[in-house]
């Protein structure tokens, strides 16, 4: 079907041709006579409204002056920095000092409830352990070695377990030892 034919046959539709057509015309007639509505009614209630006598204002309040209270007792100087700080006490007694400059070995990445010991290897005369890291891989460490993040560092190493002696905050500003062991797991762990 060709374009020309097409406009023929809208033009010849059901909209356009006969009472479409008047329909048409007649709803634009109503939507422009409803814009020419009198509006005398409104102009007399905007008349009123100006013709009202106008109300007092009511004074502004009067504001009382601020009376400064000095508390008794109270001369310490609130900006003073020494009120507030923590008076500088020694280090408690039997605290274990870190050693700051050591490199982090690549187990203190993991926390030691993440690893897992698998079993044991002995490799020139002496006992590995070997630790499955969260990802699966499986890697060995041996006595000296540190693992976890508190620092701990591998005291013993038997067939079922590893001793640590990690290095925990005291609560006192300091750090102290504690020991903690990893189990061998079961396979299905």
């Amino acid at each position: 079907m060709s374009n020309m034919s097409r406009l023929k046959g809208m033009k010849n539709s059901k909209y356009w041709g006969g009472n479409g057509q008047r329909a048409v015309l007649l709803f634009l007639t109503a939507l422009v006579s409803g814009c020419n509505q009198d509006m005398s009614d409104l102009v007399g209630y905007v008349d009123e409204v100006k013709a009202r006598p106008p109300r007092a204002i009511e004074p502004i309040p009067v504001i009382k002056p601020y009376v400064r209270f000095i508390y008794p007792g109270h001369d310490r100087d609130p900006f003073n920095i020494t009120v507030i700080e923590d008076a500088k006490t020694e280090e408690p007694k039997g605290s274990v000092l870190l050693d700051k400059n050591r490199v982090p070995e690549f187990m203190e990445s993991f926390t030691l409830d993440s690893l897992r010991m698998v079993g044991t290897v002995y490799k020139e005369g002496q006992l590995w352990a070997l630790i499955r890291i969260p990802s699966g891989a499986v890697h060995r460490v041996r006595k000296g070695n540190y693992m976890g993040k508190n620092h701990g560092r591998i005291s013993e190493i038997k067939d079922t377990r590893i001793k640590l002696a990690e290095v925990v905050e005291n609560g006192f500003g300091g750090y102290t030892e504690r020991e903690n062991e990893l189990v061998i797991s079961s396979p299905d762990n």
